[in-house]
């Protein structure tokens, strides 16, 4: 998998620069917020919401309705975006999609960005460890797919090398639709993408990524229950190695 990072460019410039610190509550700031863009107006609620928590991994639940009330209202024009662009089509020399990831904001607190998936596609299953995500997609059809670990079961139902897995969804989504969460232990923490239309996903992270702390990104395959038990079961349940 390729997956290309940029740096959000021309008009994405208005809402990566950051405003100016102030501790004024003057009618100035008012105005100013007022007319922040959509995308302005997420980075400063995400500033708000992650950017003094330093133990607490899932934000309360009228934080995340908030953020994700803001992420529902952002459309592709905000952000400069249409399926026309170069990022959203193969080229001749492309033996697979070439996958963009259009980086808009990242700190040690949380992280906010692009990807651009041509059709066909893919970001393979992956893992977000100890994070919450907020996913939206911009335009497109997506097919999701995700899974949530599977906890209390007995040591010899996993053979080594393999952890079972519930799928959570596994379903084509079409934009407009809602933002979606997931959760260090629920929501579907690993997931796969497969665009089958150009497709733009907003994701913002928090935390991010961080190998110092222990937070990898793991990319793994999955097998049905009964390739590894020779047993059938239900067919949300999978192996991932």
């Amino acid at each position: 998998m390729g997956i290309e990072k940029i740096l959000a460019s021309r008009k994405d410039k208005e809402f990566c620069e950051l405003p100016s610190e102030t501790n004024s509550k003057s009618r100035k700031s008012r105005r100013r917020q007022r007319k922040m863009s959509p995308v302005q107006k997420l980075y400063e609620l995400c500033k708000e919401v992650f950017g003094t928590r330093r133990s607490v991994i899932v934000p309360p639940a009228d934080d995340v309705e908030r953020i994700k009330s803001v992420l529902d209202g952002i459309t592709e024009v905000d952000l400069g975006l249409s399926p026309n662009m170069p990022y959203f089509k193969m080229t001749s020399t492309d033996q697979l999609p070439k996958i963009t990831y259009m980086h808009i904001h990242g700190c040690d607190k949380f992280s906010i960005g692009i990807f651009c998936l041509p059709p066909s596609g893919v970001i393979p299953l992956h893992n977000h460890p100890g994070m919450t995500v907020f996913s939206k997609i911009l335009f497109g059809t997506m097919h999701i797919k995700s899974y949530d670990w599977v906890v209390d079961i007995s040591p010899d139902i996993e053979p080594a090398g393999v952890r079972l897995a519930k799928v959570k969804v596994d379903s084509d989504f079409t934009a407009p639709c809602e933002t979606s969460v997931l959760y260090p232990a629920d929501g579907g923490n690993m997931h796969c993408f497969t665009a089958l239309t150009p497709c733009a996903v907003l994701d913002v992270l928090f935390p991010p990524y961080s190998d110092p702390e222990g937070r990898h990104c793991v990319y793994y395959l999955d097998f049905p229950f009964s390739s590894f038990s020779g047993k059938l079961a239900a067919s949300s349940l999978n192996f991932l190695h």
